[in-house]
């Protein structure tokens, strides 16, 4: 099999807002036979996009290639001018966005956008143009093939809009198809389907592809072979099957290991005695005018009960707008629930966090999702961690000097940490503050909403154990919002499924394999596992699939 891309030494520097030069790809070279898939994975920062983006002689603002041969159908697209590299991109090779909707013009109808390619580098008579977009929408599995393309980029589901993203980078015959992390922000259930219908018509047109991820269970799906990159640098490239079942570099093990946290221990008697720290009963939360009868326009949450005790931690799961994050601030407060009661440590609690008192505030903290915008970027960290110390708890300069350090071994993170702002952090160390800060109150219930989910596997697996032990020394309790199931199971004794606001069932972790709820079996049996046959081999109910199911 002749290689249709051929990478050799490719070498990639970046300029930073310093003015300094560093050197970002560092001599990576990789091959793509004609028809191959080949995954890119590896943590942020490990240079996946930057690489895939080099393939189409691109380099982000900032960046520029310094080395290196990119041969892709017989073309050095980092030779060749730029009025070439233009004519390459949309026929040779074509690039499917993480974020379709990013990637469509709202004011333009869906045909006219798939099929512009065709007229840009004039490929085909537009009306021949319309007829093959309407076969690739039936190849991607698209409903109402031959009218959806009268509509506008708002009037369809995320998941059909990334199948449309694909029919555009495939309308006009590309070799290679350049695929960035295109499932990332789709339900799980959703994913399947976009996962089989860009398998589907890859492999029915023997096109190659370079697929970008982080996630070792989806690339296991779709790719034939995976390059694991590191800090710019390739570290390891077998076929995927030789990746999953006998990895042998050890930072790719790390990624395996990372994908699979360990259960969480719960001791034999922990059930005997336990005391409710938290009951939630009926309550309900949305958003718009509140009607006459108490209840908001668009109700996010449904009556809800829930109960979380001493020690224990209570997982909600269930994907995007079913009104786990809504959940979490009416609980917290942020967010005033319209009914319901919340008693919390044998109290009823007001429901708006302004009407609570301090103790109360301080007993209650919920940490958030991205640790970006939940820290102040003008202050340091010393200054973010030492703020509850003195509101809560009336330390001194002194006293807070001291329990920050503390606080910060806490969470694993160095003292010299304390002087830097959150723009000089990572991912990881940002939610690590974000944590810390929640502990400085001394709490007894932390709710923290997809706190892993902006996280690397690896990094969000070390967080997880560092919750863990933070429980055990401080006997808390968490309340787990999350779309990731091995994540919810590694930290939670039971988990609650929500679904459309309401709550359909609450499990504990050895039992997802065996759910009542038709929706519940449906969402755990569309998490991808770490096996190469497992799409191919999946079979759902079609009824539950309509049903549920937002494609």
């Amino acid at each position: 099999m002749t290689n249709l891309v051929e990478v050799r030494d490719l070498r990639i520097e970046a300029t930073t807002d310093a003015g300094r030069i560093v050197e970002i790809i560092k001599g990576v070279s990789l091959d793509i036979p004609d028809g191959e898939i080949v995954a890119l994975i590896g943590e942020s920062g490990s240079g996946k996009t930057t690489v895939a983006l080099s393939l189409m002689g691109y380099a982000r603002p900032g960046c520029r290639i310094t080395g290196g041969e990119i041969n892709v159908n017989g073309k050095n697209m980092a030779a060749i001018s730029e009025k070439e590299r233009a004519r390459s991109r949309g026929t040779d090779i074509a690039y499917v966005p993480q974020s379709a909707a990013a990637s469509f013009n709202p004011s333009s109808t869906i045909m006219e956008q798939v099929i512009e390619v065709t007229r840009i580098h004039n490929l085909m008579p537009p009306e021949q143009a319309r007829q093959r977009a309407v076969e690739l929408f039936k190849a991607l599995s698209l409903p109402d093939p031959e009218g959806i393309g009268a509509r506008y980029p708002h009037q369809v589901s995320g998941g059909q809009l990334q199948r449309l993203a694909a029919a555009m980078a495939l309308i006009g015959d590309p070799k290679l198809v350049i695929f960035d992390e295109p499932t990332t922000a789709l339900d799980v259930t959703t994913q399947i389907d976009v996962l089989k219908a860009f398998k589907s018509v890859m492999r029915a047109g023997g096109i190659a592809g370079v697929y970008v991820s982080h996630d070792l269970a989806v690339v296991a799906q779709i790719a034939d072979r995976i390059v694991v990159l590191k800090g710019g640098e390739v570290q390891e490239t077998g076929t995927t099957a030789a990746i999953l079942s006998a990895a042998t570099h050890a930072y790719t093990r790390e990624l395996l290991a990372a994908f699979e946290p360990k259960p969480r221990q719960t001791q034999a008697n922990a059930d005997v005695g336990a005391k409710a720290l938290l009951r939630i009963d009926n309550l309900t939360a949305g958003y718009g005018p509140v009607r006459t009868n108490g209840q908001p326009v668009v109700r996010a949450v449904d009556s809800v009960s829930l109960l979380v005790e001493r020690g224990r931690n209570l997982g909600v799961i269930g994907e995007s707008g079913c009104g786990k994050s809504t959940l979490a601030r009416a609980i917290a407060g942020i967010h005033p629930a319209a009914t319901g009661d919340i008693v919390f440590d044998g109290k009823a609690l007001e429901r708006a966090a302004k009407n609570r008192s301090r103790d109360q505030l301080r007993e209650m903290q919920i940490v958030f999702q991205y640790a970006d915008t939940a820290l102040n970027p003008a202050k340091s960290v010393e200054d973010i961690i030492s703020r509850p110390l003195a509101f809560y708890h009336g330390l001194d300069r002194e006293a807070r000097s001291k329990r920050v350090d503390e606080l910060l071994d806490m969470v694993r993170l160095p003292r010299t940490l304390r002087y830097r702002r959150p723009s000089e952090l990572s991912g990881g160390q940002k939610q690590r503050v974000n944590f810390a800060r929640a502990l400085a109150a001394d709490p007894k219930l932390i709710i923290c909403d997809e706190i892993t989910s902006a996280l690397d596997t690896v990094v969000a697996s070390t967080v997880i154990e560092l919750l863990k032990e933070l429980q055990r020394e401080l006997e808390l309790s968490y309340i787990f919002i999350s779309h990731d199931l091995s994540v919810v199971e590694a930290i939670c004794d039971q988990i609650m499924v929500m679904y459309n606001g309401e709550r359909v069932e609450q499990i504990t972790p050895d039992k997802v394999k065996a759910p009542t709820h038709p929706y519940s079996k449906l969402l755990f049996s569309s998490v991808p596992k770490l096996d190469p046959t497992w799409l191919d081999g999946l079979v759902r109910d079609p009824e539950l699939v309509n049903q549920y199911g937002h494609r």
